[in-house]
């Protein structure tokens, strides 16, 4: 008879993961599968569910990372990520020992610090996004080319 109770916790289990696709029960369904088959062969209870336990956790620390880098990898970068990489042009001098600077980037004004302390870059000159904290764009100079 448990073996129905495991059938319906993975139907619901598979509908929940079909409905957010954001790989939260998929791993719980594979246990749930797995105690399904060995309801079916007869075996006691707490195997079933140790075996339940035991897969689920197996199934989500071995492949959850390789999903993710799947699924999430084409994820497209929005807002202010999609910053990172990019170049900025200077508004105002940018120098961390006295807290100023500022640059634009996509006709938008955001407060710059250089990513080399003691650095000091010019209003006018192009600069490169490394990262952003909070709202303080951090940012390195474009070697020029000539």
């Amino acid at each position: 008879m448990s073996s129905i109770y495991w059938l319906i916790a993975f139907v619901i289990l598979v509908g929940i993961e079909v409905a957010t696709m954001a790989l939260t029960t998929i791993w719980f369904a594979g246990g749930a599968f797995v105690a399904f088959l060995l309801a079916l062969f007869g075996v006691s209870t707490e195997i079933q569910l140790a075996a339940f336990v035991v897969m689920s956790f197996l199934l989500l620390f071995l492949t959850r990372p390789v999903a993710s880098k799947y699924i999430n990898g084409n994820t497209v970068r929005t807002n202010a990520e999609s910053l990172i990489g990019r170049d900025a042009r200077v508004t105002a001098e940018i120098c961390n020992e006295l807290g100023t600077g500022s640059a634009v980037i996509d006709g938008q004004e955001w407060t710059a610090r250089s990513a080399q302390d003691g650095e000091t870059i010019p209003s006018g000159a192009q600069v490169r996004i490394k990262e952003i904290q909070g709202v303080k764009l951090i940012v390195s100079k474009v070697k020029e080319e000539h």
